[in-house]
This record gives structure tokens, C-alpha cells and sequence, in this order.
């Protein structure tokens, strides 16, 4: 008899065309869709380079970890990226302030990337860092033409 009146209790919604359902709809999940920042007309924006969290850290005096960017910005220079191949070398004077080649190398750099007033100051320390190399005095006469 418990069983009767268990099944009418049930089926009685249903007989009066009430539906029960005990659990919520899934939710749909919403697409998110990271989407660039949108740009100016007529304006091209740089594309993003190398990691500058470098830049961040605390440098201390390390020629080994120098000499590694100095090669990491060699092989940038050599694939035609200047900006990132300028991040490196920077980086390299960081971890090393007396390494010339990195200085030299900046200031080229900063030259393709006609950053002039960075391209003297790289030249300007090269030459006070090595001012008896064998370039040493063609870099001043550069250093008289640069703007």
C-alpha cells in the first residue's frame, strides 16, 4: 500500500503537467576570446620582442653571464632583429661594465635602430672603456658625425 501511495505522489506533478527537475540547467560556458588591444589608425605598433625582465634583476658583476649575450644578441643581430639584439647587449654591459665588445656592439645596434643620442652614449663609453683597441680612434671620428 506504501507503494501506491508512494508512485501517486510521484506521478501526480506529472499528471498535472508540472514539471520537477531537481537539478539546474548546465550552465553554458561563455568563449573568451583574447583579442589584441585595438590600434590607432595609420599607426603601426612595434612588435613585441624579447623578455626585458632582465632589466628588473638585481646585476652583479658576472663577465660569464655577459659574454652569454653578448652572443644570444649576436645571433639576434644576425637575423635582422636590431631592437632585440640592443635589449641583449644592454644586458651584457649590465652584468659586465668594462666588456668593450658589448658597448661597440650596442652602439651599432642603437645605430640601425637610429637611436643616435643611445648609439653616442654606447660609443662614448666604448671608448673610455678601451681607448687603446685599434677602432678606437675610428669610433671618435664616428662620434664627431653622430647627431
Amino acid at each position: 500500500m506504501r507503494a501506491l501511495v508512494l508512485a501517486a505522489a510521484m506521478l501526480a506533478p506529472l499528471a498535472s503537467g508540472a514539471q520537477t527537475n531537481p537539478l539546474p540547467p548546465p550552465a553554458k560556458p561563455e568563449l573568451q576570446v583574447d583579442r589584441p588591444p585595438q590600434k590607432a589608425p595609420g599607426k603601426r605598433a612595434a612588435p613585441p620582442e624579447e623578455d626585458t625582465s632582465f632589466l628588473k634583476e638585481e646585476h652583479s658583476f658576472n663577465p660569464l653571464q655577459s659574454q652569454n649575450s653578448v652572443v644570444v644578441g649576436d645571433s639576434y643581430r644576425k637575423k635582422g632583429n636590431y631592437r632585440a639584439a640592443a635589449a641583449r647587449y644592454l644586458d651584457a654591459t649590465m652584468w659586465n661594465d668594462g666588456n668593450a665588445e658589448a658597448w661597440i656592439k650596442l652602439g651599432k645596434a642603437d645605430e640601425k635602430l637610429k637611436d643616435w643620442k643611445a648609439a653616442k652614449a654606447a660609443y662614448l663609453k666604448y671608448v673610455s672603456v678601451a681607448p687603446s683597441a685599434k677602432d678606437s680612434a675610428k669610433i671618435r671620428k664616428k662620434l664627431e658625425t653622430i647627431k
